[in-house]
């Protein structure tokens, strides 16, 4: 696999996308995104709030990795919603490329990691909740380079 460091410069310049916490949770996420199955994600404005990150936009290029921080493609933005909780979509749902059939079952697999203990800890906050209300942010992606190698 490619380390980070042997990444052209243009790419070694690009922000890092990380979906999930490292394990199996995003290896099975970046695996989506690798096959073609996952082109969405839903992030919480608190969450960018708390990192200090902006929101993505259209354009933007980032390095997704995996658990072990290898680099594994380059995906780019292609629109960005900021909508409640309760306004997310099927259509949305079902591009996260993680098997759900419905706006419920991906707001209750979503949920469960939202109010995880692992999640509350990275906002350090303890009894972190979300509910219809709160801003979450809809993105759409497109894998513009694998960075694994040939096979």
């Amino acid at each position: 696999m490619t380390n980070a460091s042997d990444l052209p410069p243009d790419l070694a310049a690009l922000p890092t996308a990380e979906f999930a916490f490292p394990g199996p949770l995003r290896d099975q996420l970046v695996a989506a995104v690798l096959d073609g199955t996952k082109t969405s994600t839903t992030g919480l404005v608190a969450d960018y709030a708390h990192e200090g990150e902006e929101l993505p936009k259209a354009g933007e290029r980032s390095v997704v990795v995996d658990s072990a921080h290898r680099p594994v493609a380059v995906i780019e933005v292609t629109g960005v919603r900021v909508v409640p909780l309760g306004e997310v979509d099927l259509a949305h749902a079902r591009d996260e490329g993680e098997g759900y059939d419905s706006v419920a079952s991906w707001r209750a697999g979503h949920e469960r990691f939202w109010h995880s203990a692992q999640m509350r800890q990275a906002l350090a906050d303890p009894g972190f909740t979300v509910d219809d209300t709160t801003m979450a942010v809809l993105e759409r992606f497109r894998v513009v380079t694998d960075l694994r190698p040939a096979r």
